[in-house]
């Protein structure tokens, strides 16, 4: 048992990992997307685009931090008090993220899609 449990302990690290990495990598590459196209002159709207790539990054980095609290709370030792703070965790996530979403789309996300993205407008000539 002692191993299984070292084993999830290493998943569950690699997990909340990939969420730290996707958030630092995503809002490198809109910083760097940004002074880009600052720099060029392409995009109408360089900021909001920078916003929207950074708020995906954030949203993917979620998921990940979601996940690696889920396995640690059900698989290693579910306590009471543990499933309360993993419910209360993904309360505020979830929160986090829906906030994130309307953001980003401008819209909630059970509403009907515009025909274009705002990301796509942003990033247009």
């Amino acid at each position: 048992m002692l191993e299984k449990a070292g084993q999830l302990e290493i998943v569950i690290a690699a997990l909340e990992y990939a969420g730290i990495a996707a958030i630092i990598v995503g809002a490198v590459y809109a910083v760097v997307a940004f002074g880009m196209a600052l720099l060029s002159g392409v995009q109408d709207q360089p900021f909001r685009a920078m916003r929207a790539r950074l708020g995906r990054s954030i949203l993917l980095g979620l998921e990940f931090l979601v996940a690696a609290d889920i396995i640690a709370t059900v698989a290693i030792e579910p306590t009471l008090q543990k499933v309360a703070t993993l419910g209360a965790l993904i309360l505020v996530r979830t929160f986090l993220s829906l906030s994130l979403e309307v953001e980003i789309e401008g819209r909630w996300p059970w509403q009907r899609a515009d025909a274009e993205h705002p990301l796509e407008r942003a990033t247009s000539k």
